[in-house]
């Protein structure tokens, strides 16, 4: 090692309190070479290394056997090392996503970069917190959580690749478009449609949707809540799944209540949002249909009455007709034509639901504008929501 600087004070001169510093530095340390390979990591190569050494330090010896007090030293120094270089490998492994091997170190990683996959598995009751622990389980959620994923370790791969992906997926709502994609992703829109407005001030946003089922909620976004289990469920896995809040179900919350913490949370800052509920327009119509010779007319009446509906496939289920999206005539006769039994179809009334709105039966072409969504729900106690008259003629009776 280099020594310290040796430092005095001489006073050559006459006045005691005139001297001078005089600094005795030590010599230049001579370089030392490095000829270790920094790249060995394993057992072989540091036995190698040790034993070239040995024959290069003692070169009058010619022969090393394993027996050699220095051979065995040699081997033990060796496995020692070899632990310590899989001990530096493995905690380095554990500072990096994709080579993360222990639940610990992966959940918190994945903390990191905004995916708390802990609480993700709590709020959407997935496993292991979808049953409840025995009372002799005295581990917390962490707890059980590491040790879950340590029994499946496939679901640490896929929570792996969850984490980065969910953080580089565009959710921001920035254009028109952001907002109708972004919207019709929850559960309870089926179609939305965005416009910008210019208030005088500023520009305003705004969203009108078509909810899951306009038939319950009518005329708006802002009455009680109706939901079915399935769609209540599919709204909840959703907001957990992105952090959102959600009203309990309890309180009936209104759509317009739903869907507002997802709006203010991908919205853009000061850019305000108006959600507005599309403009139905109930639908009258009249229709003729000859029946095949080999087909009863209540068959044929049922199935017309489904394909005109509003379940699944049906022509008016809520959601397939877009907004200001007009209605046209021929549309109608090539979802009924398409029956079996359905011979021929008259179509004698075609309008929009009110007197001063003239039948369109002639035309074929019942034309909408904006917001406005074609409805027919056929519902004798909403006559307000469309209905229609079907004439049979031909066919079976019964």
């Amino acid at each position: 090692m280099a020594a310290d600087p040796l430092i005095e004070l001489l006073f050559d001169g006459q006045c005691p309190d005139c001297g001078r510093r005089q600094v005795d530095l030590p010599d230049t340390l001579p370089e030392v070479g490095d000829d270790f390979d920094w790249d060995q990591r394993d057992y072989d190569g540091f036995r190698l290394f040790m034993l070239q050494e040995l024959a290069a330090r003692f070169p009058e010896r010619r022969r090393w056997t394993p027996a050699d007090v220095e051979v065995a030293l040699v081997e033990v120094l060796a496995f020692a090392l070899d632990q310590l270089s899989d001990s530096l490998d493995r905690a380095a492994a554990e500072s990096y996503l994709e080579t993360a091997r222990r639940p610990e170190s992966l959940r918190r990683l994945l903390k990191l970069i905004g995916y708390d996959a802990l609480g993700l598995a709590k709020s959407l009751k997935q496993p292991p917190f979808d049953v409840t622990p025995p009372i002799a389980d005295t581990r917390g959620d962490i707890e059980r959580f590491d040790d879950w994923w340590l029994d499946h370790p496939e679901k640490m791969d896929q929570a792996r690749l969850d984490g980065p992906r969910a953080i580089h997926d565009q959710h921001r709502m920035v254009t028109l478009a952001d907002f109708e994609t972004r919207l019709e992703e929850h559960p309870l829109v089926l179609r939305a449609h965005a416009w910008e407005r210019w208030d005088g001030a500023w520009s305003t946003v705004h969203v009108a949707v078509i909810h899951w089922q306009p038939q319950l909620q009518p005329l708006g976004l802002d009455n009680d809540g109706i939901y079915s289990d399935e769609v209540w469920a599919a709204s909840e896995a959703f907001h957990a799944e992105r952090g959102f809040y959600l009203p309990a179900r309890a309180d009936q919350p209104s759509v317009r209540a739903v869907l507002y913490p997802y709006l203010e949370a991908y919205r853009m800052v000061g850019q305000e949002v108006v959600l507005e509920a599309a403009l139905e327009v109930g639908i009258v119509m009249a229709l003729s249909i000859q029946v095949d010779a080999d087909y009863f007319q209540s068959e044929i009446r049922h199935v017309v009455d489904r394909a005109l509906g509003t379940g699944p496939g049906g022509f008016f289920e809520p959601g397939r007709l877009r907004f200001g999206e007009d209605l046209w005539a021929s549309d109608l006769y090539q979802a009924l034509m398409v029956l079996d039994g359905v011979d021929n179809v008259c179509l004698n009334r075609f309008k929009r639901l009110g007197d001063r709105f003239p039948d369109q039966a002639a035309n074929g072409r019942i034309i909408l504008e904006g917001l406005e969504v074609a409805i027919c729900d056929n519902d004798q106690a909403h006559p307000e929501r469309g209905y229609f008259s079907l004439a049979l003629h031909g066919g079976r009776k019964g």
